[in-house]
C-alpha cells in the first residue's frame, strides 16, 4: 500500500490538518505540531489532543500515515553548549507533542557544525542528542531528513545518516525521510529509471532500506549536485517524472509516509491523483 500525500496547514489547531488532507485526497500527510519558526509554544491542550485523534478517526489515518516535522531552528549538532541544550529542550518538546497526540514518527533535519565542529564531531552530537531526547519519551521514532548540503548543514550523504545511525543506541526508533530534491541537489541521480536503481542501490548498501520510514515527494528547481534546496511542482524541475513513477511502482516504498512539499498547494490535489494513477 502506498500512503500519499502532503504537507498540510494545521491553521488553527492540528485538529485541522487531518480535515485538510482528506480534502487533496492524502492517504498520509504531514504537519507541524507548532510555530515551526518559533522555539516557544503553548502545551497541548486536553481538547485539541481529544480533537486531533477524533479526526484521525474520522479521516481514517493511522499514526504510520502521519509525519510530523519540527521547529526549522533546532540544530541537535549544535557546537556551543547552550544552544544545544536549547535545541535538545525543543526537540524533547517536540516528540512529546508526537507522544502526547499518539503519533509515532518525528522528521527532522539532523544539524549543521557551523564550522566550528569537525563534520564527525557533529554527526556524533547529533546522534548523543537522540539518544538524549528518547531516553526521555516513549513510544516516537527520530526520522532524520536527508538535507541538500547548504551551508554547513550536514546529512546529505548517505555515509552522514549511517554515521548518525550507527552512534544511535536505540536503532528501533531512529530511521530516515528521503526527501527525493535533497537527495538530487547533494549528488544522487534520480532523473531516469536507471539512475534511480543507482542511487536507491547506494542508499541500500551504506544506510539500508530497514531504515527508511518516510520520504519527502518533490521535483528540483535547481539542477543535478548543486547543494540547494530549492523545490518544485512534480514534473516541472530537474528530476522529471520518472524518479515519482519509479518509487510508486517499487514495493520497498510501501506502508510509508509520501508526503508532498511541492511548491504549488493548488495542484497537490492533482499531483497525488497522478502518483495513486502509478501506485496501482
Amino acid at each position: 500500500m502506498k500512503y500519499i500525500g502532503a504537507h498540510v496547514s494545521a491553521s488553527g489547531g492540528v485538529f485541522n490538518a487531518p480535515k485538510n488532507a482528506y480534502a487533496i485526497g492524502a492517504t498520509a500527510f504531514a504537519l507541524f505540531t507548532k510555530n515551526q519558526r518559533r522555539w516557544e509554544a503553548k502545551p497541548l491542550d486536553a481538547d485539541t489532543i481529544r480533537k486531533f485523534k477524533a479526526a484521525c478517526l474520522r479521516y481514517q489515518y493511522t499514526a504510520e500515515q502521519i509525519l510530523p516535522h519540527d521547529s526549522y531552528l533546532i540544530n541537535l549538532g549544535h557546537p556551543d553548549p547552550e544552544a544545544l541544550e536549547k535545541s535538545r529542550l525543543a526537540f524533547l518538546d517536540e516528540m512529546q507533542r508526537c507522544q502526547q497526540l499518539g503519533l509515532t514518527l518525528l522528521n527532522f533535519h539532523p544539524g549543521s557544525h557551523l564550522n566550528k565542529l569537525t563534520e564527525h564531531d557533529c554527526l556524533v552530537r547529533v546522534a548523543e542528542s537522540i539518544n538524549w531526547a528518547l531516553a526521555r519519551c516513549e513510544g516516537v521514532k527520530a526520522i532524520i531528513e536527508n538535507t541538500a548540503g547548504q551551508g554547513t548543514n550536514l546529512g546529505y550523504r548517505f555515509e552522514q545518516l549511517a554515521t548518525i545511525i550507527e552512534h544511535v543506541n536505540d536503532k528501533s526508533r531512529v530511521g530516515v525521510c528521503l526527501d527525493t530534491c535533497h537527495t538530487f541537489v547533494a549528488g544522487y541521480d534520480l532523473s531516469s529509471t536507471q539512475a534511480c536503481e543507482a542511487t536507491f542501490q547506494a542508499f541500500s548498501d551504506i544506510v539500508g532500506f530497514e531504515y527508511l520510514c518516510a520520504m519527502h515527494i518533490n521535483d528540483s528547481k535547481v539542477p543535478f549536485a548543486s547543494r540547494v534546496d530549492r523545490h518544485a511542482p512534480l514534473g516541472a524541475g530537474e528530476i522529471g517524472w520518472d524518479c515519482f513513477q519509479y518509487i510508486m511502482q517499487d514495493a520497498r516504498f510501501n506502508d510509508i509516509p509520501l508526503v508532498l512539499e511541492t511548491t504549488n498547494s493548488d495542484i497537490w490535489a492533482e499531483e497525488i491523483k497522478q502518483l495513486k494513477e502509478w501506485a496501482k
